[in-house]
């Protein structure tokens, strides 16, 4: 293939493409909690409609989890992401020209339905482009997006709504979506399509294994399509479900919980919380790139691929017991401390659960597994959400935050047991070395 102009690095390029979107995606789906009591003033919603509006999204976006990597694995990556990109980008500006409660909650739904799919889509690419010794940093790389956009979403969409207002806030985080798909479109393709490879990282990821002769044109098409009935029959499908199940709500509890919980245990007020809840989300952030990092470099140490992931989730799930101090340290500091190293431990965790899919399953059944094994968490968050408010009404924030410490380290044990190294497939660069017999360097 001739090309006119390359691009040095291109799987880096995509890993900060993917940053970006998953940034765009948590500044669209937080907008709504920085400005809510704008509109709630204007349409008249209570805070029980809120609910309701917020419980609509999440059970939107549980469902459609799963729908998403199928979506993703029949359209291919590049068109899967477009789809959905596009879509909940559309579903962000029209929330700016609502006139009333059920017209925005319609906006949300929508908005639940597509964001959902760019997270199997950028695990798809990152399959795509990256060795299994760099994938999971690929994927710490694009989930530091989340990261991010939490803590931007709060100064950047009061910062339009104040001198513009709500409904611009709406706008404008939308636009930023299709900018995005632009640059999308343009700069990605498979790497054995793409135009800006060059030459030298081609040979590199040929010799990795990431790029092979056999896949090519018509040999794509004869590929066997994701079947969700086939992959829940098997221990590695079942497994990643639970594992997210199990362990994501730990994260949506920081999420929406953690402000309530410094305002009312710790007794924070609105500019307090602004100033401290952004903490553990930037102390977080480190243990994307480190959780990816630290796979990858037992890896080259020798270690097989199965036995480098497990020990990094391991690493971050035995950071997750610190929860359990949150509530019981005597100073607002200290639990915030508490819940850094907690934000830190699920980064780590995440970074390589999620990058799982690429090393339990062939690169077409990839977005339909992480679609799948997402819809689990969503569940789970969506389940641990419902229940947490009713425990602290009666009782109090500890049994949940005694919840929060153990559930990481009981899935690593079911990890342990239930994934053994035979379950995970090999490529050129995760084989245990062999002499070089032809005499070739």
């Amino acid at each position: 293939m001739s090309r006119r102009f390359t691009i040095p690095k291109l799987r880096w390029i995509i890993a900060g493409l993917l940053l970006v979107v998953t940034l765009i995606n948590y500044v669209d789906r937080m907008a709504i909690s920085v400005i809510a009591n704008r509109f709630m003033g204007d349409f008249h919603i209570t805070t029980n409609d809120y609910g309701q509006i917020v419980a609509l999204f999440m059970i939107a976006y549980a469902l459609m989890y799963v729908g998403s990597g199928y979506i993703v694995d029949k359209l291919g990556t590049r068109l899967g992401m477009a789809l959905f990109v596009g879509f909940w980008s559309v579903c962000q500006v029209l929330q700016g020209f609502t006139i009333g409660k059920w017209s925005f909650a319609a906006c949300r739904i929508g908005l639940g339905l597509a964001e959902p799919g760019s997270f199997p889509a950028a695990t798809k690419a990152v399959d795509e482009w990256f060795p299994a010794r760099q994938r999971a940093l690929g994927v710490g790389i694009f989930n530091t997006g989340s990261i991010i956009g939490a803590a931007v979403a709060s100064p950047l969409v009061a910062f339009v709504t104040l001198h513009f207002g709500w409904r611009t806030a709406f706008v404008v985080t939308g636009i930023l979506g299709f900018i995005w798909l632009v640059a999308w479109l343009i700069f990605y393709q498979r790497p054995q399509n793409s135009r800006w490879l060059c030459t030298t990282e081609e040979a590199e990821l040929r010799r990795e294994g990431v790029i092979t002769e056999t896949v090519a044109g018509e040999a794509l098409v004869a590929e066997e399509k994701p079947r969700w009935s086939a992959i829940l029959r098997t221990r590695p499908g079942i497994m990643l479900i639970l594992l997210r199940f199990l362990t994501d709500p730990v994260i949506y509890f920081v999420m929406f919980w953690l402000p309530f919980y410094l305002e009312k245990a710790r007794g924070f007020d609105l500019t307090m919380i602004g100033e401290y809840a952004w903490v553990p989300w930037a102390v977080g952030g480190l243990g994307y790139t480190f959780g990816g990092w630290l796979s990858g470099r037992l890896m080259r140490n020798g270690w097989n691929i199965g036995k480098s992931r497990k020990t990094a989730m391991t690493v971050g799930a035995l950071l997750l017991p610190s929860a359990i101090l949150a509530p019981l340290v005597p100073s607002p500091a200290l639990a915030i401390a508490a819940m850094c190293v907690v934000v830190l431990g699920h980064a780590i965790w995440v970074t390589n659960l999620m990058t799982l899919p690429t090393d339990l399953f062939s690169s077409n059944q990839v977005a339909a597994v992480a679609g799948l094994s997402g819809m689990g968490g969503a569940v789970g968050s969506a389940l641990a959400n419902w229940f947490t408010g009713s425990i602290v009404a009666h009782f109090s924030y500890l049994p949940i935050f005694i919840c929060a410490g153990i559930l990481h380290p009981t899935a690593m044990l079911l990890a342990w047991w239930l994934l053994p190294e035979r379950y995970f497939r090999q490529t050129p660069d995760t084989k245990p070395h062999q002499p070089d017999v032809s005499g070739r360097q």
